[in-house]
């Protein structure tokens, strides 16, 4: 059978374009050399087309029967399938090359190819991400976006025991380092062999363009320094994100702040994270709106949104940079003690911004900046800024820039709770005699008697609801000020 998976690889390479038919013979040999075969029959009629992943778990079964593959575990396999694909993706020039022809015509073009390509060798496993739930939720705010995350594959103790004995490399350097195109990977660091970056340039400085294997909205992107340096939010940062939305004006850019907790899981390499995707954050009106001296030309306000966020509005990117080097300035240095805000204690710094771009349908360039502190007390010792204790059966993960901009990403755990949540509600059992939602109890209290319960899809759709408002809930946490008042006291500092 394996010549047959081979075939249909093949056919499956050529017809979504990672291989030319002139190619076909050379592609088929690579495969055959990779699975030890001494002859190679070719099937007598081509296979019916299937998806990508049903064709690589059947050469992954070939390939445990041969003993080429030694293990079952879901990082091995990973391993060895990103292999397969590596031989059949074509090299950084011919990406490079293509994507810089169609970007010449239209930058959306060159983006929905690129997505397409990044699809089509796996390295967004589309298989995966089809697992995660996703809906709506409305709240005060808007419509927010809602995820349970199940594409993460959960870590294989054997995995873990196996990563421990091997020896330790510092290369690459961390996930998001130029080094991981093309790299082989190991039990502790993923494959790459499939993995193709686009070069760009924002405010002189040289960065990459590629998306996340984990896309948790269209076209989830992520643009990195082409050195390891650590994040740093300035000038340059707001130069560059808004430099980016205007090559890409399809797209929004933003960046999670330079601070522990309010930042994001990599601080180590300078990065930002966009995507062909419009926000719950994008779609929330100005509350007011305020004239700042000497920036009288851009529109600037609070806008209607848990968190606290300056939106600016302007048709000159230096212009807008130089406002908002101005707020973060003012911001880093900014203490309110009735309103708990410090901004230092001890010398450790506390206050920082997680700014986003993007042009607004008008086609004005607009750079929302969200006023993140990250001060940890007793009864906070997460941050004060933070999801509150109260929240953390939902989530208790850092408020970082996709859920600020409205998207929650929630733990896998969730789908299994909510599930044994529905019999516990549609049996009338008591949800605090069991174990595993024993922590929901209370919650589900405090809005029961709110709704009817009376069908398994009611008490679905009452409980993504109460999800959402409950996210809503837990960006107030994150939310530096807690009022208007307080607000317009660091406002008036502005200019």
């Amino acid at each position: 059978m394996i010549c047959t998976y081979i075939t249909e690889l093949v056919e499956y390479s050529i017809r979504n374009g990672l291989v030319p038919e002139s190619d076909r013979i050379y592609t088929v040999n690579r495969l055959i050399e990779l699975f030890g075969l001494e002859e190679y029959i070719c099937p007598d009629e081509v296979p019916s087309p299937r998806d990508l992943h049903l064709i690589l778990e059947d050469m992954i079964s070939e390939a445990l029967d041969r003993g080429i593959l030694k293990s079952d575990t879901t990082a091995s396999k990973d391993l060895f399938d990103t292999k397969i694909m590596g031989l059949l993706t074509p090299p950084p020039s011919v990406v490079i090359s293509k994507f810089s022809e169609l970007y010449e015509n239209d930058p959306k073009e060159a983006t929905d190819w690129y997505y397409s390509f990044s699809k089509a060798t796996n390295y967004i496993r589309t298989d995966r991400i089809a697992k995660d739930v996703k809906w709506l939720s409305s709240t005060r705010y808007g419509d927010m976006d809602i995820t349970i995350n199940l594409s993460k594959p959960e870590k294989d103790p054997r995995d873990i025991a196996a990563a421990g004995k091997a020896k330790s490399t510092s290369y690459p350097k961390c996930l998001l380092c130029p080094e991981n195109e093309g790299y082989a990977g190991t039990l502790s660091h993923p494959a790459r062999q499939n993995h193709r970056i686009i070069p760009i340039t924002l405010d002189g400085d040289r960065y990459y363009l590629q998306y996340s294997p984990y896309v948790y909205y269209n076209e989830h992107c992520i643009i990195l320094n082409r050195d390891h340096i650590p994040m740093v939010i300035n000038r340059s940062t707001f130069k560059k994100l808004l430099g980016f939305v205007e090559q890409f004006p399809h797209y929004t850019a933003g960046s999670n702040a330079d601070l522990p907790i309010v930042g994001g899981s990599i601080l180590s390499h300078d990065h930002f994270q966009g995507g062909c995707y419009e926000f719950p954050m994008a779609r929330a009106e100005y509350k007011y709106t305020f004239s700042i001296p000497g920036y009288e030309e851009l529109t600037s306000g609070v806008i209607n949104w848990p968190m606290s966020v300056i939106r600016l509005q302007g048709d000159n990117i230096d212009r807008i940079c130089d406002c908002a080097e101005m707020i973060l300035s003012k911001w880093k240095g900014y203490t309110d003690e009735e309103a708990f805000i410090f901004s230092e204690t001890e010398g450790i710094p506390h206050n920082a911004i997680t700014p986003i771009a993007r042009k607004n349908r008008s086609g004005r360039f607009e750079l929302d900046l969200v006023l993140r502190n990250n001060i940890t007390t007793d009864e906070h010792p997460l941050g004060v800024y933070h999801p509150h204790s109260k929240y953390h059966h939902i989530k208790k993960e850092n408020i970082g820039l996709i859920e600020v901009m409205g998207l929650a990403i929630l733990p896998a755990r969730l789908k299994t709770e909510m599930n044994i949540l529905e019999d516990a509600l549609s049996e009338n059992k008591d949800i605090k005699s069991i174990e595993v939602i024993s922590k929901h109890a209370g919650w589900v209290d405090e809005w029961k008697e709110n709704y009817d319960l009376s069908s398994r899809r009611k008490i679905s759709e009452a409980l993504k609801e109460e999800i959402g408002k409950t996210f809503a809930l837990i960006l107030e946490c994150a939310g530096v000020f807690k009022n208007d008042d307080d607000f317009g006291k660091f406002i008036k500092r502005l200019g």
